[in-house]
């Protein structure tokens, strides 16, 4: 399988690397950073013939063309896009919202990532059961919201549910699975060390309901372990 992530330095985004890299597929493992991507490094020493690591920041068209042509040249398909590639500002409450927080969080978990999948639509529709992951968050749940934090990071996975949804149902005709998924409460940079999930643990699951997809799953908002999360 040909599979390319974004935001894949650490974290999630690393543990789908490594995982898919175990396995045998082929992965194209992106980050804005590359050359400081030591763990990246490592895992490509360890597989030469089946990573390529390239530089991609989701908020920059001109580099989302120039990943697109590396990656480009050296597949004619991609079998799995894993748009991971996400940020989070702590500490936001109504009455000191930020103009460029709100801008920025919404440009890189919202804008980005739909920007990335209409650039590599060319190679999605010559995958063998193309699918095309948007990792979005339980957050994004309007019918769940419950408090006044999070704004910014909250607003834009919202965001990018809607656009997801509206790509799945474009899309589902080439035969390309679209979903939102929420990977749990991980035990990340962003999650914290109190999350309930391992990262090994959260990308196991996500695999195992990624390669079950069918076309009849195009355009929903999945959970880690398969369960449906409400809009």
């Amino acid at each position: 399988m040909q599979v390319m992530i974004t935001g894949a330095n650490r974290g999630i985004g690393l543990e789908f690397v490594r995982q898919l890299l175990e396995r045998g597929d082929t992965v194209f493992a992106t980050a804005r950073q590359p050359d400081e991507a030591s763990a990246l490094g490592h895992l490509a020493d360890l597989y030469p013939d089946h990573l390529t690591i390239a530089a991609l920041d989701v908020t920059d068209p001109s580099s989302i063309e120039e990943a697109y042509q590396e990656i480009g040249t050296q597949t004619e398909r991609l079998d799995l896009l894993i748009n991971n590639a996400g940020m989070l500002v702590r500490g936001e409450r109504f009455g000191i919202l930020e103009h460029d927080t709100l801008l920025n969080t919404l440009h890189t978990n919202a804008v980005g990532p739909m920007l990335v999948a209409q650039r590599f639509y060319d190679l999605l529709k010559h995958g063998a059961q193309p699918r095309l992951i948007n990792m979005t968050s339980q957050l994004g749940s309007i019918a769940r919201a419950r408090g006044g934090g999070n704004y910014s990071y909250n607003a834009s996975k919202a965001a990018l549910n809607m656009l997801t949804r509206m790509t799945a149902l474009r899309i589902k005709d080439e035969g390309i699975i679209t979903i939102m998924m929420h990977p749990g409460w991980v035990r990340t940079d962003m999650g914290g060390d109190s999350a309930s999930l391992s990262v090994v643990e959260s990308v196991t699951a996500m695999l195992t309901v990624i390669d079950a997809l069918t076309l009849e799953d195009a355009g929903r908002f999945l959970q880690w372990d398969g369960s449906e999360l409400p809009w």
